[in-house]
């Protein structure tokens, strides 16, 4: 049985059609009976914070696309739990959400940093025994998440660093087409 617990990274299989997922890591937040929830971590978003709140003029940190799922929402993981309060431990000081209105006094007081915090518009989620299904069709390759890859300094970095780590075959599948029919 896979180990599905907050911390763990979705890798997205190198031939995964779908749109929202193609080539994508996901770090999963929550995984309960009724289902999971977290972040893809490698997508960014066309715009940054400043755009998306009008009280952030001129703080230019980027915004990732955290999924498909109420992309309405705005929702952040950190690593500094010493200034931001209520935020949920998911891994290697990774912090999900927290006090908002300390965040934006934070941003605007210039005391956090684009390694400290990233933001997501909308996020991914599976419904009861969907994310099982998924990892049957082996959709997703898992392995455990860090602070390193979850604030890499380059997003589109990330899915080929996770499968790195992993080694073997798994670091391989970095130089696979994205339809092999193509090649």
């Amino acid at each position: 049985m896979i180990d599905l617990s907050a911390g763990t990274l979705l890798i997205s299989d190198p031939f995964l059609k779908d749109p929202n997922f193609l080539r994508t890591v996901v770090l999963l937040c929550e995984n309960q009976y009724e289902g999971s929830f977290g972040f893809v971590l490698n997508k960014l978003h066309d715009q940054n914070i400043s755009e998306l709140m009008e009280d952030l003029d001129g703080i230019d940190f980027p915004v990732y696309y955290g999924g498909p799922v109420q992309t309405n929402t705005l929702h952040f993981l950190h690593r500094r739990p010493e200034l931001i309060d209520g935020g949920i431990l998911v891994t290697d000081n990774v912090y999900w959400g927290g006090d908002f209105e300390t965040v934006i006094e934070l941003l605007k007081q210039n005391l956090l940093k684009q390694n400290d915090i990233r933001f997501y518009i909308g996020y991914s989620g599976w419904g009861q025994g969907q994310l099982e299904d998924e990892l049957k069709t082996k959709s997703w390759i898992t392995s455990q998440g860090t602070c390193k890859l979850i604030f890499h300094r380059y997003a589109d970095m990330i899915w080929k660093d996770a499968l790195k780590n992993l080694g073997g075959e798994y670091a391989q599948m970095i130089n696979y087409p994205i339809d092999p029919q193509l090649n």
